[in-house]
């Protein structure tokens, strides 16, 4: 018999790199000026330069292919600077500005902007000014200073940087600090990050006993947690999305909704929903499930099989989170997508899920996507009648390579963009006997299979705590890479609780 509380238990692999494309890029951008026309000259500036880096690294100057994407960039750049009279380049937390205007992830763009955000930052270059007409020998020289570092300190590579441009005889270049780095500024996002983290699960504790209870939630104060989930992912996901590992049993029915709404907001924005439609889609997400409160907790906690009516109880809770927002909001305005994202998150991709629909049709697209966060939380937390979770890297790799799990391949593929082959959380052991947490996906699209990972233990198996991070992109003086991982593991079997290394 299926239980729907969970899914299956997903099969063991090892991960393989999802393959990447580049998008075709259109040289003939509109001049005229204007937010709209920065926005779309900057993506192809991007992408540009991304081909260009790509090029100088792997053919020397005199090759054609070399010449030709440094004649594309050098074309765009300087049209860009002749329509705006300006050109500045500024990097933000996960953001690209050019001339002040916010250029938009997607996944099209994600490698480019991804790569070119971390040479950036590991040069602890925040802003790159140009002033007056730029040629390909000024790209030339510039890009291959990014990429020929010496110096593992940020900042003696800024410095570097700065005198070989400078004897370089580039001059069109003027590279400034970043604004908003810092362990100052890391902390106290960190901070922000914990207290709306903590603020939502107590909203939504509110929410899910006022709806049991036959009342009215505080539509008001909700739709406050969610702009503070929105402001967060927009500004650094990194630190929220590492809040979701504390998945706490006791508490597991209000921090599933938090950490949902979580993922779907950070997924959404790798698809390149707008803001506003972020917002709506945080709130369906953290209605998704309203529905259980109308269902008996000792079912819901049952740590047995399912008799059939306890099954209808459980497979009953999409359309009963209907009725609930249909009563909420005929006292208080909520998105009707809320109310769709409570009926499909279910269905399944291919409608093979529950409730089985009447009519052909087809899953909205924030249903789908808060199914995959949804199908994702609950495989990776203990529950009363889960009591050994799945690794991260197990779900991710079951969602990925089981048709059945009736998720839409391409957002799975934009989910594990987003939290990588081994997503934040998964203890994993390393060729040199160390254990790590992983603590962030690697910018570099392709080392998606190397995260940032946090060493909780040296080789003779001594814990560490906090433990120092170690980028597994890394290579030795021979070129080796300095560390690999060899194996996922559960936490529970070294008695590691994940969450303490991110609170």
């Amino acid at each position: 018999m299926n239980d729907p509380r969970s899914a299956p238990p997903p099969r063991p692999s090892i991960p393989g790199t999802p393959a990447t494309s580049r998008p075709a890029i259109s040289g003939d951008a509109p001049v005229g000026g204007g937010e709209s026309f920065v926005r779309r000259a900057g993506r192809n500036l991007i992408f540009s330069v991304y081909g260009a880096l790509r090029a100088v690294k792997l053919y020397p100057v005199e090759n054609a292919a070399v010449g030709k994407a440094l004649t594309e960039l050098t074309s765009q750049s300087n049209e860009l600077i002749a329509s705006e009279q300006e050109f500045e380049l500024r990097i933000s937390g996960e953001f690209i500005f050019v001339n002040e205007t916010r250029l938009r992830f997607d996944l099209d763009n994600f490698a480019s902007f991804s790569h070119l955000l971390s040479l950036l930052r590991a040069s602890g270059i925040g802003t790159v000014t140009i002033t007056g007409t730029v040629t390909n020998k000024d790209w030339m020289v510039f890009l291959s200073v990014l990429q020929s570092a010496s110096s593992d300190d940020p900042t003696d590579r800024f410095a570097q940087m700065q005198d070989k441009l400078q004897k370089g005889g580039v001059l069109v270049f003027s590279l400034g600090p970043p604004t908003d780095q810092g362990e100052d500024s890391r902390e106290k996002t960190k901070e922000r990050a914990k207290r709306t983290y903590a603020q939502s699960v107590s909203v939504t504790k509110d929410l899910m006993t006022s709806v049991r209870m036959g009342g009215s939630p505080n539509i008001k104060k909700i739709k406050r947690v969610i702009q503070g989930i929105v402001d967060q992912i927009l500004n650094e996901e990194t630190s929220l999305i590492g809040l979701t590992t504390i998945r706490d049993y006791d508490e597991y029915t209000f921090t599933h909704s938090v950490n949902v709404c979580i993922f779907a907001v950070a997924l959404g924005k790798r698809l390149g929903l707008s803001k506003l439609q972020l917002y709506d889609l945080g709130l369906a997400a953290l209605f998704h499930d309203i529905g259980k409160s109308r269902v008996p907790q000792e079912v819901l906690n049952k740590t047995g099989g399912l008799t059939d009516e306890e099954w209808r109880m459980i497979a009953s809770h999409p359309w009963l989170g209907v009725l609930s927002l249909f009563q909420v909001r005929g006292v208080q305005e909520i998105p009707y997508r809320a109310m769709v994202v409570a009926h499909e998150h279910h269905m399944k991709h291919d409608l093979t899920g529950y409730p089985r629909p009447i009519r052909s049709r087809q899953m909205s697209m924030f249903s789908k996507i808060v199914a995959i966060a949804d199908g994702f939380d609950a495989a990776t937390s203990r529950r009363a009648y889960q009591t050994v979770p799945y690794t991260p890297a197990q779900v991710m790799a079951e969602m990925r390579d089981n048709p059945r799990r009736g998720m839409d391949p391409v957002i799975v593929k934009a989910f594990i963009n987003l939290t990588g082959i081994y997503p934040v959380g998964t203890l994993v052991i390393l060729d040199t006997f160390e254990l790590g947490i992983v603590h962030a996906v690697n910018p570099l699209q392709d080392m998606l299979s190397r995260p940032i990972v946090r060493i909780i233990s040296d080789a003779q198996g001594n814990l560490l705590h906090p433990g120092d991070l170690a980028d597994l992109a890394d290579r030795d003086a021979s070129g080796n890479f300095s560390r690999t991982i060899i194996k996922t593991e559960t936490a529970e079997r070294y008695g590691i609780r994940i969450g303490d290394y991110f609170v």
